[in-house]
């Protein structure tokens, strides 16, 4: 019952979660060409590498079938709405405009229904609350939203700003579906082979593990599961770690929990120096497949050809997806709102 097209698409981690619901997603938009392969291989459906802010809007009504609800999808990058760039004049960022670029496809197209997913700190942009209020003037229903995965069944600490729109009625995302034990590391990835630091899983050639320098081999091989770098031996610590600015970022060089979700998966969620990445009892940041895990990707999606795999794009491609997860509640969310009207109509 419904299309969709989905901008700013990635590797497909929305278009995996809403197709996963039951949703049709026709196309994905983005600028990297790098998400081609991973796109396609995996949804079956068009990737075009376009920007947002270049695509027409017949071309985008032209994806959706005749008498099908329509459903405009996106996440736009990030970046300069992250908490990362808090105090700093993002407005010149080529990416900060982004939102308008959707906003005008929007009101060109006019589907039924549209979603955008973004970091939370999204909300205190002027372009965010721009594109609520042309929402609203059109006639849409909105609903938003900050909202913790782990209450979704997502084996991460990951929060991200949910909006839902709708011309047919209100809508809300469903409610909460884990709220007793979350799913931790271990209910994610503790059946995964075993590696050493620098391994590839024969069997599978995403569960590769990034290589140690001998100085890091010997600070993982010291750090505890939850623990900090202030487990470390004195003369392991790194210069920073002795400024009272490196006091401040105690989950560098750590070791996840097997008991507890794991840390939000950035673009660097391979190395064991970038976060608290490294694997909770092996001496090894935690491998490509076991951070694609953790973003709930299925366990044979694939990213990149066999012998093009390499970690900082598959690690780039992980780290930016919407977790297939969270998708697949958007798309539960909007079926069951369109299950709600027929209900209401069929009673009425």
């Amino acid at each position: 019952m419904i299309d969709a097209v989905d901008l700013f698409c990635g590797a497909g981690g929305l278009t995996a979660g809403l197709r996963q619901s039951g949703v049709h997603v026709h196309a994905g938009y983005d600028i990297d060409q790098n998400c081609r392969y991973a796109y396609e291989q995996n949804n079956h459906a068009a990737f075009v590498a376009k920007s947002v802010e270049d695509v027409s809007v017949k071309e985008v009504a032209d994806w959706y079938r005749p008498g099908r609800i329509k459903l405009l999808a996106g996440c736009a990058p990030c970046q300069p709405f992250s908490s990362y760039n808090q105090g700093r004049d993002t407005r010149n960022d080529r990416k900060w405009p982004l939102l308008y670029a959707f906003k005008r496809l929007i009101e060109g197209v006019q589907p039924e229904l549209v979603t955008m997913e973004n970091v939370p700190d999204v909300t205190k942009h002027e372009v965010y609350h721009d594109f609520v209020a042309a929402l609203e003037r059109q006639g849409y229903f909105v609903w938003a939203d900050r909202v913790p995965c782990i209450e979704y069944g997502l084996p991460q600490h990951r929060r991200r700003h949910v909006l839902l729109a709708s011309k047919l009625g209100p809508i809300s995302l469903i409610t909460k579906t884990h709220e007793g034990k979350p799913v931790t590391v271990e209910d994610a990835i503790g059946h995964f082979p075993r590696l050493a630091a620098g391994e590839c899983d024969p069997k599978d050639p995403l569960h590769r593990s990034a290589s140690l320098t001998p100085v890091n081999l010997k600070r993982i091989i010291y750090s505890r599961p939850g623990g900090t770098w202030k487990d470390w031996p004195t003369d392991l610590r790194a210069l920073c770690h002795q400024k009272d600015s490196g006091k401040t970022y105690p989950s560098v060089y750590g070791r996840m929990r097997w008991e507890e979700p794991g840390p939000t998966m950035t673009t660097l969620c391979y190395g064991f120096g970038n976060g608290r990445f490294g694997h909770p009892e092996q001496n090894r940041a935690i491998s490509l497949r076991e951070a694609a895990t953790l973003q709930s990707f299925p366990i044979d999606y694939e990213f990149m050809p066999v012998d093009k795999i390499n970690f900082k794009s598959v690690g780039r491609m992980i780290g930016n997806a919407v977790p297939v997860r969270l998708g697949e509640v958007i798309g539960i969310s909007l079926k069951r709102h369109l299950e709600q009207l027929q209900k209401a109509r069929t009673l009425a």
